[in-house]
Formats: structure tokens, C-alpha cells, sequence
């Protein structure tokens, strides 16, 4: 499956939920979930079947793959590593896609969402340790250090994002440094660090079937 390219706020209305994928928009009255909050399309105020069973697992996982901006054979990947650890699957899931660099981009407040840290990762943009790091699912471990390269602070997108994320809580797991568009990882992210409304155990379910 190619890579969605279409409007991202058609998604949130499909799942029913915000996916955070424009950033402040999303925070704003401008976000069309607040006014249009039910399925795209010519029929969508029409669909008012209840989701049971099979659908809530897959409405459950589709809405995590999008939220997180990955793809349907990599986070099938995500799932069968966590499912042969002896830690529990769900929680291990979960934090694997934290884990991602573009992920934690987005937390540091280097991007206004994680759509626009994926494209800031790729372009080369980020460090780790002091080494450049362009790929999105890149897994940071306790103890990293991840920066806007120099060359990249002055961007506008990345000073709009700063300020934007000075006024929004940074998980526990990651301690920012605002000033110098960097952050550590203090530690692996846990499930109770993640506050976003995904069933993660929904999700083992369809996987294990």
C-alpha cells in the first residue's frame, strides 16, 4: 500500500477521534472534527451502524497506524517483535512506535505534528548523538541526545514549533531543552506515559486471530 497523500483531516473523521496529524489546527475551532464530526463522503451522516467485533479491532489498529504515519507492513513488524518479547505485547507496541525518531521529533516540539517530523527526519534535518539520522523509524534508546541540526534551527517551521511546544507538556520519558532545539532520553517510554486514546490490546486481538 502506497503512502496516504490525501487530506489528512479526512482520516480524523473517518476514525471519529483526533489524530493530531496538523498540528495546531487541531487545537483550534478550525479543526473540522468540531464541526463535521462524522465519516467523509456523500453518505457519511448516513453511517450509523455500531462498529462490534471484527471492525472495532480494525477501526482500533487503523487509527493507531495513522496517528503514528506508518505503514501497514511496518507496523505489522512493530506487532510480531513485540508479540515474541515476554513483555507484555500491547504495551511493547506502543512503545516502539514512541520510540520512532520522527516520533520523538514531534515530542521535543522540533515539528507541529508528527507528518511534518517525518518530512523534517528525511530531509536530514535531526542528529542523534551528534550524528545525522534520516530515517523516520529510526528507535532512540535511554540515554540519547537529538537536536535540529545547526544549519536547521532558523527554519520557520522548526521556530513555529518551538513555541508552540513551550506551552504544551513534554512526556516524562524526554527531557527537552527548548533553547537549544535538542532533548534526552531519559528513559523508555511505559504505557502510562502515553496519553492518547488508542486500545492497544484491541489491536494484539486482530493480530492473533
Amino acid at each position: 500500500m502506497a503512502r496516504y497523500t490525501g487530506a489528512v483531516c479526512r482520516l480524523c473523521r473517518r476514525e471519529g477521534t483526533k489524530l493530531f496529524l496538523k498540528g495546531t489546527k487541531c487545537t483550534s475551532d478550525r479543526c473540522p472534527i468540531e464541526k463535521r464530526n462524522f465519516p467523509p463522503g456523500q453518505h457519511g451522516k448516513d453511517r450509523k451502524a455500531k462498529i462490534v467485533g471484527y471492525g472495532l479491532q480494525l477501526h482500533e489498529k487503523q487509527k493507531a497506524k495513522r496517528m503514528y504515519f506508518t505503514l501497514e507492513n511496518q507496523f505489522r513488524e512493530y506487532y510480531e517483535k513485540a508479540s515474541r518479547s515476554t513483555a507484555v505485547t500491547g504495551e511493547l507496541l506502543i512503545q516502539q512506535l514512541e520510540r520512532r525518531l520522527d516520533n520523538v521529533a514531534y515530542r521535543l516540539g522540533f515539528a507541529i505534528s508528527r507528518r511534518q517530523a517525518r518530512q523534517l527526519v528525511r530531509h536530514g534535518h535531526v542528529e542523534v548523538n551528534g550524528r545525522k539520522v534520516n530515517i523516520p523509524s529510526y528507535q532512540v534508546n535511554a540515554g540519547d541526545e537529538v537536536a535540529v541540526r545547526p544549519a536547521a534551527r532558523k527554519f520557520g517551521v522548526v521556530q513555529h514549533a518551538a513555541g508552540f511546544a513551550a506551552s504544551n507538556p513534554v512526556p516524562a520519558w524526554l527531557e527537552p531543552n527548548f533553547e537549544n532545539f535538542s532533548g534526552r532520553v531519559l528513559s523508555l517510554p511505559k504505557r502510562k506515559d502515553v496519553n492518547l486514546p488508542i486500545n492497544e490490546q484491541l489491536i494484539v486481538e486482530l493480530y492473533s486471530k
